[in-house]
């Protein structure tokens, strides 16, 4: 199985070698202007930058943050970490082009969601 992504403009193309671990959604405030919110995390091995690394601009965290997130230069699409020198990091879920094959298993910091966002089941909170 091989999951291809990009951004809106096309000039950063990706893919993943199978099944992403986790698929997971972030409602701080952060993630949600940076356009990150519903990530999947896939491991280092998997991922693979066909094209557009030139293209690719960071935004580095405060200090209360970690993830250093990654955008297009060309269209600011959100990418989510795909320069990241971890084993596992996050992508962008809005970005791939293919059924990652995971659903959305958890949410994050649900309680900074806005109040015109809809509304998120118990079940459905980890």
């Amino acid at each position: 199985m091989k999951i291809k992504g990009s951004c809106v403009c096309g000039a950063v193309q990706f893919a993943i070698d199978g099944r992403p671990s986790a698929m997971g959604t972030c409602h701080c405030s952060r993630c949600r202007k940076l356009g990150t919110s519903t990530i999947v995390f896939v491991q280092r091995e998997q991922f693979h930058l066909l094209r557009g690394e030139s293209q690719i601009r960071t935004l580095k965290p405060t200090e209360q943050f970690s993830y250093v997130r990654s955008f297009c230069g060309q269209c600011g699409t959100s990418l989510g970490e795909p320069m990241s020198p971890q084993d596992s990091f996050p992508i962008n879920a809005q970005c791939l082009d293919d059924d990652p094959g995971v659903r959305n298993e958890m949410h994050e910091f649900v309680s900074d969601k806005p109040c015109w966002a809809a509304s998120l089941h118990s079940e459905d909170t980890a």
